[in-house]
């Protein structure tokens, strides 16, 4: 689907910092982009790296002072589902750092017998019984913290919906995406479960359609596709400001049918 775009943060740097961005459109996404990032004495460069999925990170070293980091795109679905391997099918049934599910006291009974049944209730399940409340969690929750509190936000209902999925013996991923229609607007986290020799996109959270989102990052969980990772020296977020608009007609989606992100 064709969508426009942006993401502007405001950072304030206390200590030179070297940072990841995981903000840019997948590859093959953009049709038109732009990504500045700015420091008190100018343009700070950005160096690209690629990951397996077509995620594209920019790692840069920022100066102390505050720092403007502004990206906008114009997007359109690639012609080809985003890049995989036939490991991808294992690593995405292991326990990671925000998806212990191995560790997980209680798992609910989501009385499917089939793969395709696992992946149809699951993400209903997790919008029947969380409820969405914004602020509600911390950066270090897990899934089986958000089991817990029976609350959180969509990073919190993606990691639940990828432990039960992988609980169950599907492979699922976190992926991150610019999603049109989405209130209130932010970076959102949504689920890609492999059924039937394909990755389809469910999202427990139903707050925006499927059918425009577009892809940002993909890995194990949040860890692998925060939109802002810092690897050294010190840095907090002064704001971030997020807009998804479809360049198209809008589609609806009762998040029941089978959807397919590119």
């Amino acid at each position: 689907m064709n969508a426009r775009v942006t993401a502007e943060i405001e950072l304030q740097v206390d200590t030179e910092a070297d940072v990841v961005l995981s903000i840019a459109a997948a590859s093959g996404w953009p049709t038109r982009e732009r990504l500045v990032v700015t420091g008190s004495a100018g343009d700070v460069a950005a160096t690209e790296h690629e990951d397996h999925h077509g995620g594209r990170l920019h790692r840069a070293h920022l100066p102390v002072g505050s720092v403007r980091i502004f990206y906008e795109a114009e997007t359109a679905a690639p012609t080809a589902p985003a890049p995989t391997d036939d490991l991808d099918s294992v690593r995405y049934l292991r326990p990671s750092r925000y998806v212990p599910f191995d560790a997980l006291t209680t798992i609910p009974d989501i009385d499917a017998t089939s793969d395709r049944e696992v992946v149809a209730r699951v993400p209903k399940w997790v919008f029947e019984n969380l409820s969405y409340v914004s602020g509600s969690s911390g950066p270090a929750d897990t899934a089986a913290d958000t089991l817990t509190r029976g609350e959180g936000v969509c990073r919190d209902y993606a990691h639940v919906t990828i432990a039960l999925l992988r609980a169950a013996g599907v492979p699922a991923r976190l992926v991150s995406v610019y999603a049109p229609g989405l209130e209130p607007m932010d970076f959102h986290a949504v689920v890609e479960a492999f059924v039937d020799g394909r990755w389809e996109v469910v999202d427990a959270t139903r707050l925006a359609p499927r059918t425009h989102y577009v892809r940002i990052a993909t890995g194990r969980d949040a860890a692998d596709t925060a939109f802002l990772t810092t690897l050294s020296g010190a840095v907090s977020l002064s704001s971030v400001e997020v807009s998804a608009v479809a360049t198209e007609p809008f589609v609806t989606d009762d998040h029941t049918g089978t959807v397919l992100l590119k």
